[in-house]
């Protein structure tokens, strides 16, 4: 779940490996070290047509925070219990994921698409 959870901040929000590892409550050469592992076998799987099983260890699973910009309230979803259809306290239809929990909104980076950085 470690190197899952590494691959998830650093690959996949783009978190510098500092950031992850203070996220992680570990140090940085240890994430790096967990980092390297996962790589591996992320592409032994690629690459071998290997299966992948991820277990072990103690977790709570991550939480989706959404917003109601009608009355302000937010909550938090657990993944794969689909999206909110309205808003717990008012019923208003008016919600979005809150801000904090936007990739681009936590890093403060700009994305790659329209308006990124010139290369």
């Amino acid at each position: 779940m470690d190197e899952l959870e590494a691959i998830r901040l650093v690959d996949l929000e783009g978190n510098g490996q500092q950031e992850a590892a203070d996220i992680m409550n570990i140090s940085q050469p240890t994430l790096h070290r967990t980092l390297k592992d996962a790589r591996k076998k992320i592409a032994e799987v690629l690459v071998s047509g290997k299966a992948l099983r991820i277990g072990g260890g103690d977790y709570v699973m991550s939480q989706r925070r959404f917003r109601c910009y009608d009355c302000g309230h937010e909550w938090e979803v657990p993944y794969g219990t689909g999206r909110p259809q309205v808003c717990p306290q008012c019923g208003s239809v008016n919600l979005h994921r809150a801000a904090q929990d936007r990739g681009y909104a936590r890093s403060g980076k700009r994305g790659r698409g329209r308006g990124g950085p010139p290369f």
